[in-house]
């Protein structure tokens, strides 16, 4: 853990602010959740909390499902994280922070395709070396929780119809096992 040397007291009831600083460098927003965590040495630990981890397994088997029927990589993400990976090596995209590229393609709340004459190329991880053909957010009772990325194929080769459909029904599922 790191240590910040700031230091907050507790209202009279109850409430603690977290510096807008730390706020903006891990991505905390208004209206967010955190878990709070406790260890034995009495520290009192915030997480963001992500539903999508929660679902890590099943977004981890219907990522390699995806794969596989597509013939494209397939990411699943968090609104800050990649969560499950498959149709690439894991280990260049797993658990790292995405892009504000693609963060801003989830937060728009549509499908981004990308088309062969478009210049724009999002990388879902800083360093990745595939970019995104499509983002499919995950909305999940009209919260966005995260999304599907389905990668550029071999030679920059970009989906078609049938495989866009398929990722954006992942996305719909993903949501809908939320609500549940």
């Amino acid at each position: 853990m790191k240590a910040t040397g700031i230091v907050r007291r507790i209202d009279d009831l109850g409430r603690v602010v977290i510096p807008k600083e730390i706020r903006r460098t891990m991505r905390i927003r208004e209206g967010e959740s955190l878990e709070i965590y406790t260890d034995a040495g009495g520290e009192v630990i915030f997480k963001k909390y992500s539903p999508i981890g929660e679902l890590a397994p099943c977004s981890a088997q219907y990522a390699d499902i995806l794969a596989r029927n597509t013939g494209f990589p397939v990411l699943i993400c968090d609104r800050d994280h990649i969560v499950a990976a498959s149709g690439m090596s894991r280990r260049d995209y797993l658990d790292r922070r995405i892009t504000p590229e693609l963060e801003e393609c989830v937060d728009a709340r549509a499908p981004y395709i990308r088309s062969q004459d478009d210049e724009r190329r999002v990388l879902p991880t800083d360093g990745a070396p595939l970019c995104a053909a499509g983002v499919f957010p995950i909305i999940s009772a009209g919260d966005l929780n995260g999304a599907v990325v389905m990668l550029e194929g071999e030679n920059g080769q970009l989906p078609q119809d049938m495989q866009i459909k398929l990722a954006e029904v992942a996305a719909g599922f993903l949501g809908s096992q939320m609500e549940q």
